[in-house]
């Protein structure tokens, strides 16, 4: 059974290690600890990992951002995996830094990258892991903080969260949405 994990984020040297790309760093967790390695490929950089008898394709759309409904539907398709099956992971400005929280659908809550992915599937019945960055910032510099280093209060922790986000994807692909948002949305 396969399962598509997308982690939303931007391709380029300037947006690694920012708030925005934490689906990316996720992905990347997961990638290092499979001992696998990201192919680049159409649309996204892809790689395939299998854990408990479950295949995971991993992608990190080069769509950018706000175009990743783009690479998202070209995988669905490609490796024909239901929506079901499919896990969205990404950034969140409403919960706190660290906090996650896994739906099994929802709205796009202003977020770009959910919201494309939305009108390119048509709908928006689809699993999403979001991870909590926080709203530290002052009026008018939303963009900044969202692009921004994680600061070194955040660093402290960040490993520790990301691992527990690493732990929460494995648990969709093997005992489900339900259980893992009952596992996992009050650590």
């Amino acid at each position: 059974m396969k399962y598509l994990i997308a982690g939303l984020g931007n391709i380029g040297s300037e947006y690694q290690d920012t708030r925005h790309n934490i689906g990316f760093e996720i992905l990347d967790a997961l990638a290092d600890a499979s001992g696998i390695f990201f192919e680049q490929q159409r649309h996204a950089f892809v790689a395939e990992m299998r854990h408990k008898g479950k295949t995971f394709i991993l992608i990190k759309p080069t769509t950018y951002m706000n175009l990743s409904g783009k690479a998202v539907h070209y995988w669905m398709q490609q490796e024909k995996i239901p929506i079901d099956r499919v896990l969205v992971t990404t950034d969140d400005l409403a919960l706190p830094f660290g906090k996650i929280r896994i739906k099994g659908k929802g709205s796009d809550g202003g977020h770009n990258g959910l919201k494309h992915i939305q009108q390119t599937l048509g709908t928006n019945q689809y699993a999403r892991l979001r991870f909590g960055i926080g709203d530290n910032f002052s009026k008018g510099r939303q963009v900044d903080f969202v692009l921004g280093q994680w600061n070194a209060d955040e660093q402290q922790t960040l490993n520790e969260r990301v691992q527990l986000a690493k732990n929460a994807i494995l648990s969709f692909g093997t005992i489900g949405i339900q259980h893992t948002m009952n596992a996992f949305n009050n650590k």
